[in-house]
C-alpha cells in the first residue's frame, strides 16, 4: 500500500535519478558518444543494441553515415549512449509510477503535488522528445542546450515535490527569498554561458578529431572570458547566500552544499582551463553546477513563504 512516508522516499529516489541521467548526459558528452546510436528510440534499428560488429543489420551503412566521428561502429560509443537512453527511460518510468500515487495520495489534501508530477512528467516527455531532435539533427548544438535547461527544471520541480509534502511551517523571509532567487537568476545565466562555451568545444573538438586537447581553451572565442570571469560573482553571491542564511539561523543543508560545490567549480574550472581540459572533469563541471543549482533553488523554497519546508 502506498502512504505518505513511502511516497517521500519514492519521491528522493527520483530526484536522485534525475542527477543519475544528467551524469549519463554528461558522460556522453565527455566520451562523445552523443551519435553512438545513431537512429531513435532503437539503436542500429534494435531494441538492445549490438555488442560487436557482427551484430549489425544488414543495412547498417544507412546509420553509420549519419555519424560525424568516425563513421564505424564503435561498441564503447553504442553502449555509453545506450545506457544513457536506458537511464532516460527508467525515469521516465519512475514519473509515471509518481504521478498515479500522486494522483491516489493527494488529490484531496495537497493538489499541488499532483500538478507537479504532472509537469514533471511531461517535461520528461518532451526531453525523451528532444533527444529524438538531438539525434535527429546530429546533435544540433541549440538543441543540446535546451536539453541542459530542461533536465535542470525537472531537477527543481522533482525537488518542489519533496517540499510540498513536508509539515513543519515556515513563515518566510522576504530578504533571504530575494537573495537566493537573485543567486539563482546570476547561475542560471552562468549555465548558459557554459553551454555556449560547450557549443564551441564541440566545434573545435570536431575540427581536431576529437584530440589535441592542448589547443582547445586556445581556440575559445571571448565566450570563454565572460564565462570564466561571471563565475566570481556568481560564486561570490552563492558565498553570500550561506553567509545570510546562516546569520538567520537557517543552517540548511543545501547552503552547506553551496560552498562545497562553489569550491569544487572552482577547483574545476581551473582545472579545465590550465590543464588541457582532462576528459573527466568535464562532467564533474556540469555534476557541480546542477547541485548548485538545485542547492539555490532548495534555498529559496526554504524561504519562501509560499510552500511549507523542511530540511531533507
Amino acid at each position: 500500500m502506498v502512504t505518505p512516508a513511502s511516497f517521500l522516499r519514492f519521491s528522493k529516489i527520483v530526484l536522485v535519478w534525475v542527477f543519475l541521467v544528467i551524469i549519463a548526459g554528461a558522460v556522453v558528452r565527455m566520451t562523445q558518444s552523443g551519435m553512438g546510436c545513431p537512429d531513435w528510440p532503437r539503436c542500429f534499428g534494435k531494441w538492445i543494441p549490438p555488442t560487436n560488429a557482427g551484430e549489425l543489420p544488414p543495412d547498417f551503412e544507412k546509420y553509420l553515415k549519419q555519424q560525424d566521428i568516425d563513421h564505424t561502429f564503435n561498441v564503447y560509443h553504442t553502449w555509453v549512449e545506450y545506457v544513457n537512453r536506458l537511464l532516460g527511460a527508467l525515469l521516465g518510468f519512475l514519473l509515471l509510477i509518481q504521478f498515479i500515487c500522486a494522483i491516489k495520495l493527494f488529490w484531496k489534501s495537497n493538489r499541488r503535488i499532483v500538478w507537479l508530477s504532472t509537469v514533471i512528467l511531461l517535461l520528461t516527455g518532451f526531453q525523451g522528445w528532444l533527444g529524438k531532435k538531438v539525434v535527429d539533427a546530429n546533435l544540433a548544438t541549440a538543441k543540446i542546450t535546451t536539453h541542459m535547461i530542461v533536465a535542470l527544471l525537472i531537477a527543481a520541480l522533482a525537488l518542489a515535490i519533496i517540499y510540498l509534502q513536508s509539515s513543519n511551517k515556515n513563515t518566510g523571509n522576504k530578504k533571504l527569498s530575494n537573495i537566493s532567487l537573485l543567486a539563482l537568476a546570476l547561475l542560471t545565466i552562468q549555465i548558459i554561458l557554459g553551454t555556449a562555451v560547450r557549443e564551441q568545444i564541440d566545434v573545435i573538438s570536431k575540427q581536431l578529431d576529437y584530440g589535441g586537447r592542448q589547443y582547445w581553451v586556445g581556440e575559445l572565442n571571448a565566450m570563454f572570458y565572460i564565462h570564466r570571469s561571471f563565475s566570481l560573482l556568481v560564486a561570490a553571491a552563492c558565498i553570500y547566500t550561506f553567509m545570510q542564511f546562516k546569520k538567520a539561523g537557517l543552517n540548511l543543508f543545501s547552503s552547506r552544499l553551496l560552498i562545497f560545490c562553489v569550491t569544487g567549480e572552482i577547483v574545476l574550472g581551473i582545472t579545465l582551463a590550465y590543464f588541457d581540459m582532462p576528459a573527466f572533469a568535464q562532467p564533474l563541471h556540469l555534476l557541480f553546477s546542477s547541485l548548485l543549482f538545485v542547492a539555490l533553488f532548495n534555498n529559496w523554497l526554504h524561504s519562501s513563504a509560499a510552500v511549507n519546508s523542511r530540511d531533507i
